[in-house]
């Protein structure tokens, strides 16, 4: 029974985290163009967590939280087959704003704990 409760446990911490990712992406001099963002096209399912710009960079933001770190870290979960999921994903979101002009990254910010780590170019 305590299941539906570790599931709000659980998103309301992954909407924690990616609050502070998008607040550290600010800091950075980033603006937040989007977040959350679902995919409208049912062969590419899925969701782009933050998507910011600036300085002629549009970063598309993977967001892993964890309560603490685990075994080899947060950063291990943005496998080869999420890595190509959010590409995808990039590229839906891309067609659909043809007004961006800027270089493409692909970051990820884990959060363990409390401590943030921002891995830039992650892939």
């Amino acid at each position: 029974m305590s299941r539906p409760y570790n599931d709000r446990s659980n998103r309301a911490l992954g909407q924690w985290g990616e609050e502070r990712a998008a607040a550290h992406l600010r800091r950075l001099g980033f603006d937040i163009v989007d977040r959350n963002w679902r995919s409208p096209e049912r062969a590419v399912p899925g969701e782009l967590d933050i998507v910011a710009i600036g300085g002629g960079v549009l970063v598309f933001c993977e967001v892993k939280t964890r309560r603490s770190r685990g075994y080899g870290g947060a950063a291990l979960a943005v496998d080869a087959v999420k890595q190509e999921r959010i590409r995808a994903l990039a590229a839906i979101w891309l067609r659909s704003r043809a007004d961006v002009d800027a270089e493409i990254r692909f970051d990820v910010v884990t959060i363990e704990g409390v401590a943030l780590r921002h891995y830039r170019s992650a892939f």
